[in-house]
């Protein structure tokens, strides 16, 4: 494909956007209170809803993307987010802003799936590394660089209505984007037949995926423990649909994925390690801002050693990953742990206003390592997946990071919210018992890279016979 760097950019800005908007709007909270008298249960609807929808829709479009047009697929999603958007700029109230951000999650949930599936399109050997190397940089940039952004925007709109100006930066970009999606993305090839979209599987899998996620995104809000009955409803809905989709002939998912090990693997260290390091930010900047009374500039600002090394490390990771396989994703992992137990040393000796500084190099450590991990992980966890199914395949890997996202600042936001309330320590001490607890994510993925590494093989994976064996196999849909 002659455009393929190209198109690839086009995916890397639309991923941008909706990654950028997870973490962006956590800097904004205090200016949304302001213009729009919100409740903190509001306020908590604007985070957690987002991320609610957006999880929810993930493994149904990357089906849907695989069976009819990614490129059709993304082009929606795009429209969707663009609209969504810009609505959430013009609010006039809580409810309606809270409204956009559902209807961005779910253009968001739309998007993802399709890159990593017309990455896998596109692009053969080394140079697919390369790809997923930029996309893992993109994700580490835009996870960690959202704070930044969003506290320049409000520095310089004003923090009344600079919140408005979060979300409409967005509306440029997206029509930007638009016309040159369609120009550029690959479209559909063509098919002997129409697959099932398999509505049913569908419908299970998105009430579960709703009731094991809801008790977590409102665990600070949704007082009692009846909340917690939904864990083992979802449990059964989930069980329901593997059955269905054991049955079904032409299922939404593919269960023979699982028996690849680089895929079931690479899911449970995704899974892990995103319940982790997306925690980080949100504890970080609760700690600065409500403990240390930062600016919301200066807080995203401390956050910039991370997106720095996490971004030059994915490019490179991206590079190399071909080379050393699962061994660079421990490595990287290692460094992330040393790098966030230097973050605890640097705040148990240096808690008060120059904690930004103290904080600045094992921040940029951390971040070498979680680019080291995130496009590497993702490289090597698609390598067998055939490229008719990567949206499918990338769905549910991008399902397992949301779950472990809500999951991760579920537990680490409870332990921090705990010992704020607590009557010693104060926020310093919060954010050192919450980083205990993103270190224990970070080992369990640590655990889950050895897992493979001490079986004696290099998972250095190549599609070749195995992947072209799963393929006849287990036919995934086409498109």
């Amino acid at each position: 494909m002659r455009h393929r760097w190209q198109a690839l950019a086009i995916c890397l800005v639309a991923a941008f956007m909706t990654l950028l908007d997870v973490s962006i709007v956590n800097v904004a909270l205090p200016s949304i209170r302001a213009g729009l008298h919100a409740t903190p249960d509001g306020l908590q609807w604007i985070l957690s809803g987002y991320a609610l929808t957006f999880g929810l829709v993930l493994v149904a479009a990357g089906r849907l993307g695989d069976a009819r047009s990614r490129r059709a697929v993304f082009m929606t999603g795009l429209i969707v987010f663009t609209l969504a958007s810009a609505a959430a700029g013009i609010a006039q109230n809580i409810a309606w802003l809270v409204a956009a951000r559902l209807v961005q999650g779910v253009a968001g949930g739309m998007l993802n799936p399709q890159i990593a599936g017309l990455i896998q399109v596109m692009f053969r050997g080394p140079e697919r590394g390369r790809a997923f190397g930029s996309l893992g940089a993109t994700i580490g940039i835009a996870t960690a660089a959202g704070p930044i952004l969003g506290g320049a925007i409000i520095a310089l709109a004003g923090p009344q209505e600079g919140w408005r100006w979060v979300f409409y930066v967005n509306v440029p970009v997206g029509l930007i984007a638009l016309p040159l999606a369609w120009r550029l993305l690959p479209a559909p090839g063509r098919t002997s037949r129409r697959r099932s979209l398999d509505p049913f599987g569908v419908v299970l899998l998105g009430a579960g995926v709703v009731a094991l996620l809801l008790p977590f995104v409102q665990e600070q809000q949704w007082r009692g423990p009846a909340k917690w009955l939904l864990v083992p409803a979802a449990a059964v809905l989930l069980a329901l649909f593997l059955w269905w989709e054991r049955r079904h002939d032409e299922p939404m998912v593919d269960l023979g994925l699982f028996r690849l090990r680089s895929y079931a693997l690479g899911s449970a260290i995704a899974l892990l390690y995103f319940a982790g390091f997306t925690a980080i930010f949100f504890i970080f900047t609760l700690y600065l801002q409500n403990g240390l009374h930062y600016s919301a500039l200066k807080a995203g600002l401390a956050i910039t050693p991370f997106a720095v090394g996490s971004g030059a490390a994915a490019a490179v990771g991206g590079r190399i990953v071909s080379r050393f396989g699962r061994p660079l994703v421990a490595v990287g992992l290692v460094l992330v742990g040393i790098g966030l137990t230097g973050v605890l040393l640097a705040v148990h000796f240096d808690s008060g206003p120059r904690v930004a500084l103290a904080t600045a190099l094992p921040f940029l450590v951390a971040g070498l390592g979680s680019g080291l991990v995130i496009a590497p992980n993702q490289t090597i966890t698609l390598s067998e997946v055939p490229p008719e199914g990567g949206g499918s395949a990338a769905g549910v890997l991008q399902t397992g990071q949301r779950i472990g996202t809500a999951v991760g600042i579920a537990a680490v936001g409870s332990v921090f919210f705990t010992a704020v309330r607590g009557t010693h320590g104060g926020w310093a001490t919060a954010f050192q018992h919450a980083l205990y607890v993103v270190l224990a994510f970070v080992a369990a993925a640590l655990l889950a890279a050895f897992a493979d590494l001490l079986t004696g093989r290099r998972t250095v994976h190549r599609p070749g016979r195995h992947a072209r064996h799963h393929a006849n196999r287990h036919p995934v849909a086409g498109g």
